[in-house]
């Protein structure tokens, strides 16, 4: 099983962090192309929403005056459009916005309904700015907060530049960009019109085209959200599992694309406490899925939000994932053994430590699924020498508060870390004959 977890120290693809972090860092990637974009000046009223014109001082030039209250008028557009959204008023939602700007919009707003949206708070920071080159434009980078199925959860942000016209003293909407932010990537809401089911506890979307896969799909991740409840390290399970099941087209641009060729899936962070997990349809077949699925939930319910401490970890993060993705199998029956002995053997590619086991991005597939199999068969025979509840305790110390392997070691099994490594592999060894 492989997949492309975006969660090491610094992860790939991180959730925004929080806003007054956000705006020393600078949004927009240039490697998209896009004008470089530092967000500054944002205030904050008493009950946390940002504001872009309260303080208007007599030390205001007449441009930030200015700027300052058109920004105020911005935000009453956004969240006429916002209460329009909730609503269900497709007609309100293109209200504050011109004509050209509707067939995006129209996409959006179809599949934030479809993904039951509960929460759309838009938040404008900074100062609106003149676009280069169009001097009866403007942009402002705005953070929506968004919930999903759930009224009451922790919304996830997302930043997006919003480009605006005055018309008879009113701001019109010209443009939404995409959010491209180093963190995240592109949402496929964004972008994709979508197809929805929602159960119990999870919800899955895909594109209408691949339609006729969602009951399917949704029956799997059921089962498999069932699974990876038992790994919800941090307390409580994620309120629905978010999963995205992408055509080939879908794959390259959902989060920014970009992924190793061996990846089947990942779990991206996205804030507030949520992970999105994403599948490549292509080549996955439906016994394929249910492990997948599995192996991602699992990433899901057990990660800190905030990723994880680099890639001497790897092994135990994707071990337990791998672990929760076999269901249960016999060790014998494990489908990655044979991948296993290719990088056991001499001139395999790896030097025998847990720590330098997570392959590099252009790695073969032996590589990788050799490397996913030890992580699984390590993981596996601490289960088997201390059960599956202390192994809960042992990764939440080392992957949630940060222990090294050492103190984590002797803390939880009472054992030096140094003897438990070379047990695991020879576990391996001899799991994979």
């Amino acid at each position: 099983m492989t997949d492309g977890l975006d969660g090491w120290d610094e992860p790939r693809r991180r959730r925004p962090g929080p806003l007054w972090a956000a705006l020393g860092v600078v949004l927009l990637l240039l490697t998209c192309g896009l004008p470089v974009v530092v967000l500054v000046g944002v205030l904050h009223e008493a009950n946390g929403r940002p504001t872009v014109g309260r303080l208007a001082t007599s030390a205001d030039d007449p441009a930030t005056l200015a700027a300052r209250q058109l920004g105020e008028r911005i935000a009453a557009q956004l969240d006429r459009q916002a209460t329009a959204l909730l609503g269900g008023d497709r007609a309100g939602f293109l209200a504050v916005a011109e004509p050209a700007a509707h067939p995006a919009l129209t996409r959006r707003y179809a599949a934030l309904r479809a993904l039951r949206v509960t929460v759309w708070r838009p938040e404008p920071t900074g100062l609106p700015t003149t676009v280069p080159g169009r001097p009866d434009e403007w942009r402002i980078v705005v953070r929506f907060q968004y919930c999903v199925v759930v009224p009451g959860c922790r919304p996830s942000p997302v930043l997006i530049g919003t480009r605006w016209r005055e018309v008879a003293g009113t701001p019109r909407l010209v443009a939404v960009e995409e959010s491209r932010s180093v963190e995240t990537g592109t949402r496929p809401w964004e972008v994709s019109e979508l197809v929805v089911a929602v159960g119990p506890r999870t919800v899955v979307a895909t594109t209408p085209a691949l339609r006729g896969k969602l009951p399917g799909l949704l029956r799997q991740a059921e089962a498999a959200a069932q699974v990876a409840d038992g790994y919800a390290v941090g307390g409580t399970p994620p309120d629905r599992y978010r999963v995205f099941y992408a055509g080939r087209a879908e794959w390259l641009s959902w989060y920014g694309g970009g992924r190793p060729q061996w990846t089947g899936g990942y779990a991206v962070a996205v804030g507030g406490g949520h992970y999105e997990v994403v599948l490549n349809a292509d080549g996955l077949s439906a016994t394929g899925a249910d492990d997948l699925l599995r192996h991602e939930l699992t990433h899901a319910a057990s990660l800190p939000e905030r990723g994880y401490p680099g890639t001497s970890i790897w092994w135990l993060v994707e071990g337990i994932a791998e672990y929760a993705g076999a269901g249960g199998t016999p060790v014998g029956r494990y489908e990655g053994l044979a991948k296993v002995r290719g990088i056991l053997a001499p001139g395999g590619g790896w030097n025998g430590r847990l720590d330098d086991l997570a392959p590099a991005g252009d790695a073969p597939a032996q590589r990788v699924g050799g490397s996913y199999g030890v992580g699984y068969l390590a993981v596996r025979h601490l289960v088997d020498r201390f059960g599956e509840q202390r192994l809960l305790e042992f990764f939440r110390a080392v992957v949630h508060d940060r222990r090294t392997l050492e103190k984590a070691s002797v803390q939880v099994f009472g054992e030096l870390w140094a003897g438990l490594h070379d047990e695991c592999v020879a576990y391996a060894r001899s799991a994979a004959g």
